[in-house]
């Protein structure tokens, strides 16, 4: 466990970073420091493995005052990522993972042996080890910060904004590959984001700063989404966190509709209605997009099959949430979301009002039906 009591860190200039913070990091969760630039997120932070020194308060790790621990020694024990991998170039990668085993005083030979595993571990290819972190892409290079600060087993994980300098695409990818690595590790992590959207699908507990260093809220992200504590969250968490709330629960049991489908042989002898849509797959059965009856006609007329259908929206896995389920609902111009099986295959359509009614069916108590009656 972590835990800061009463910390402050105050800059010779009277700047307050953080002011006054009292929280726990329970132990073995993933722990998001969210805020905007300059709310004391990233320095709070920084004072858990001593990088910066805070000027008032105590921080404990596993019970112990780290004021009495040995910097480097500290350090040597917390895994830290950061922006961008934060790798040395001139070393191969295979060396940039075994930095700290061999600083601990493992062997150059058993460290690089143990760090082949770790890139197995997240995500990466073995043979990547011997090249040079400019030869990776952007995604790569992160996954190796993370292996990095995983090769010694440390207890603790302190992740400074590490997805912020990649894609969106890569990003989600390396969210998931945190999400899986923390389900098998089961590490104590502090990650700091100004992304809201990250904190919430990554943190078990989300602490969100204000200005001044100010802890404002410290909760479970589906408390935070449904009862943020004053207005400042409110409005760090925007205007759509009913929306985003969904993602905490399960979309399972929603009816299936029908979907008719067509491949890209079958388009031509195709007769549609105005408002009338199919859904075109590809030869293995998997959805690739909408078709309506301009569609047809442009297709009929020599258009591509891509400039004469619409994109289909988002898929959706029955089981998954009903954030996904409605996000695909409301993303298909059909009006129906597409469901698939793990293997890809169409199963079936779900409509937003099938969401809606699930809402409400969650939030209405078995055997109790809503009122209608009393006040708003």
């Amino acid at each position: 466990m972590i835990t800061f009591a009463n910390v402050t860190k105050t800059y010779p200039d009277g700047t307050v970073a953080v002011d006054d913070l009292s929280m726990e990091v329970p132990t073995g969760t993933l722990t998001v420091f969210v805020g905007p630039s300059g709310c004391g997120k990233t320095t709070s932070m920084r004072m858990i493995n001593r990088m910066i020194e805070p000027t008032a308060g105590t921080i404990t790790v596993d019970g112990r005052d780290i004021a009495g621990v040995n910097p480097v020694k500290l350090r040597l024990g917390i895994g830290y990522v950061i922006q961008s991998g934060g790798l040395m170039p001139h070393q191969r990668v295979i060396d940039n993972v075994a930095t700290v085993p061999v600083l601990k005083g493992e062997s150059r030979r058993a460290a690089r042996k143990a760090a082949y595993t770790v890139l197995e571990r997240v995500g990466l290819d073995p043979k990547l080890g011997d090249r040079y972190p400019a030869q990776l892409s952007g995604g790569q290079q992160q996954r190796v910060g993370v292996a990095r600060a995983l090769a010694a087993d440390p207890p603790v994980l302190l992740m400074d904004e590490p997805f912020s300098a990649v894609d969106p695409v890569v990003r989600d990818e390396l969210q998931a590959e945190i999400l899986r690595l923390q389900g098998e590790l089961q590490k104590t992590i502090v990650f700091v984001t100004h992304d809201i959207d990250e904190a919430i699908k990554l943190g078990d507990r989300v602490a969100v700063f204000g200005p001044g260093g100010t802890l404002q809220q410290y909760d479970a992200p589906a408390r935070l989404l449904s009862n943020p504590a004053n207005e400042f969250v409110s409005g760090f968490i925007g205007a759509d966190r009913g929306y985003r709330g969904l993602q905490f629960r399960q979309a399972s049991g929603l009816p299936l509709h029908d979907i008719q489908t067509v491949t890209e042989a079958e388009i031509d002898a195709l007769t549609l209605a105005p408002g009338d849509w199919r859904l075109v797959t590809r030869d293995d059965g998997r959805p690739y997009a909408w078709l309506d009856a301009d569609g047809v006609q442009l297709h009929r007329g020599g258009s591509s099959l891509y400039d004469s259908t619409i994109a289909g929206g988002s898929l959706f896995t029955p089981g998954a949430t009903l954030r996904l389920a409605l996000d695909a609902a409301l993303s298909s111009p059909a009006g129906l979301g597409v469901a698939v099986d793990d293997g890809g295959q169409v199963i079936g359509g779900v409509r937003a009002d099938d969401v809606l009614e699930a809402l409400e069916a969650q939030r209405t108590p078995a055997g109790q039906e809503r009122s209608d009656s009393g006040g708003g």
